[in-house]
């Protein structure tokens, strides 16, 4: 397997980008040298005329390094599925491109961190999925979940979803957890843990803060002062 890993979510908005910059930003803090990857990005920003990709920029920017064109081979306008958005740009998505802009990072880099657009049955052209494009640069998969009602069932289909096509499935981080929990969300990582055939590496706290950026800070240093941080990156592969 290629030496990174594939960061899906159990659904959109589950805060796939802030744990890919926690995770670039905690390595570069180790002394690791981390490349950081979104290959498609719908629904980006335009700034003086040129579309941005406002996740790769914090994850980039978390891993002290530039925001290339093999960061971010494909930036997409409207915030829809990448292959509807593609089709609306005119856009081509081709998996090669993809394939040259990781092995050109991998090649760069200790560890590249991927992070996938949505979840794991997302088509990103045609009938490819995230899922494919994970199965084909040859990555495990981290699973970032939500804490709350109905976090179990989602996580537990992604990761079956995933063995099923054969990609491994490193673990599961649940994200932004209350400081105050309800029971539902109390419950959930040991279902989570017990159920997806996958440990769950993480309970990471929601971290109230002025911006993405501090709350990547935060969380990094949160981590760093986790005995467990070291069995956790193991796990991850790095």
């Amino acid at each position: 397997m290629g030496k990174g890993i594939f960061i899906t979510g159990t659904d959109t908005g589950v805060g796939k980008t802030v744990v890919t910059a926690v995770l670039a930003r905690l390595l570069r803090m180790r002394g690791i040298s981390v490349g950081v990857m979104k290959p498609v990005t719908s629904g980006c920003s335009e700034v003086d005329g040129e579309l941005v990709s406002d996740d790769a920029l914090l994850a980039s920017r978390a891993a002290g390094i530039p925001c290339s064109g093999d960061v971010t081979p494909y930036l997409l306008r409207e915030p829809l599925a990448p292959a509807e958005a593609a089709k609306i740009d005119g856009v081509r998505i081709e998996f090669a491109r993809i394939r040259e802009s990781f092995d050109r990072l991998a090649e760069a880099y200790d560890f590249v961190l991927v992070e996938g657009a949505g979840g794991l049955m997302v088509p990103v052209v045609g009938g490819f999925l995230m899922a494919d494009l994970a199965r084909e640069l040859d990555l495990p998969l981290l699973v970032v979940a939500r804490p709350n009602l109905g976090t179990i069932n989602h996580t537990v289909l992604t990761c079956f979803a995933a063995q099923q096509m054969g990609i491994p499935v490193s673990g599961v981080i649940i994200n932004s957890f209350p400081n105050e929990p309800d029971l539902a969300e109390q419950s959930a990582p040991h279902y989570i843990g017990s159920l997806c055939g996958a440990p769950v590496l993480g309970v990471w706290p929601h971290e109230d803060a002025p911006d993405q950026m501090a709350a990547v800070e935060q969380l990094a240093r949160w981590l760093d002062r986790q005995p467990e941080t070291a069995v956790v990156l193991r796990e991850l592969g790095v």
